[in-house]
């Protein structure tokens, strides 16, 4: 499958520096920032750096070093904002949308980390 990625959606122009955001974290293959609406406490967008529109073409496509570099960064993310449960946090949730069907609104891979609150069910029970 070919993914067509848009080079104007809004988390390519902040990886440009058109659009200001604040930054969590910053490594060579991934960028950190507070999300602009936060649904809880601590809510935290992961965004690699390169062209990638899903998450599973961002795990199909991308390098070893852009993988492992996202993925340390999430659990250095979990670290720094109080909520990774190993070390005293307790918990969050980290999600990814997907498509028309997971209501992904920003064509560009992106991982949201909540946090500092009960999340409740991640999705209703099917009837």
């Amino acid at each position: 499958m070919a993914y067509s990625y848009d080079p104007q959606n809004i988390f390519a122009r902040i990886l440009r520096g058109e659009i200001p955001n604040k930054t969590v974290l910053e490594t060579p293959h991934t960028l950190a920032f507070h999300d602009i609406a936060p649904q809880a406490p601590v809510h935290v967008l992961v965004i690699p750096k390169g062209p990638y529109v899903t998450y599973d073409h961002f795990a199909r496509d991308a390098s070893e070093a852009e993988i492992v570099d996202f993925h340390r960064a999430v659990a250095q993310i979990c670290a720094m904002t109080g909520v990774q449960p190993g070390e005293g946090g307790e918990g969050f949730r980290a999600i990814t949308n997907a498509g028309t069907h997971g209501v992904q609104e920003v064509p560009h891979f992106h991982l949201h980390i909540l946090g500092g609150r009960v999340m409740g069910r991640m999705v209703a029970k099917a009837e």
